[in-house]
């Protein structure tokens, strides 16, 4: 049986959404995507690139790259909790929905090893 795009729900080979509450909300996220995917990859390259070089700087500069990297991460975390876009290998393997809330449990990870961070920052220096 084919699976629903949005919620994975089984479905005949003739449908691509099992009602219109999953074909909206599945319209809603490809709109958002649309419309903000570019500012997404500017802010998750600068972020990504941002940490590699924080880190780096910590051998040389502790408290510069505590709070760098901190601050990257906790950028990145709230990003992906608002604008949480799921490569396209996770949405075919677990649909729209499960992929956004894998996103956005990402998202909180990294924001709480940021907040962590920086308290450890705040606290040693």
């Amino acid at each position: 049986m084919k699976k629903c795009e949005y919620c994975a729900k089984e479905i005949s080979y003739h449908e691509m959404y099992c009602d219109e509450d999953c074909q909206r909300k599945a319209n809603a996220y490809y709109d958002l995507k649309e419309k903000f995917s570019k500012l997404f990859m500017i802010v998750n390259g600068i972020c990504v690139l941002s940490i590699g070089i924080f880190i780096f700087a910590f051998s040389f500069f502790p408290e510069l790259g505590l709070y760098g990297a901190s601050g990257a991460l906790i950028i990145l975390g709230l990003m992906y909790f608002f604008l949480p876009f799921p490569p396209e290998i996770m949405i075919n393997k677990y649909k729209i929905e499960k992929s956004l809330k894998i996103c956005r449990i990402i998202a909180i990870v990294l924001f709480v090893i940021g907040v962590e961070l920086l308290t450890t920052a705040i606290i040693v220096y």
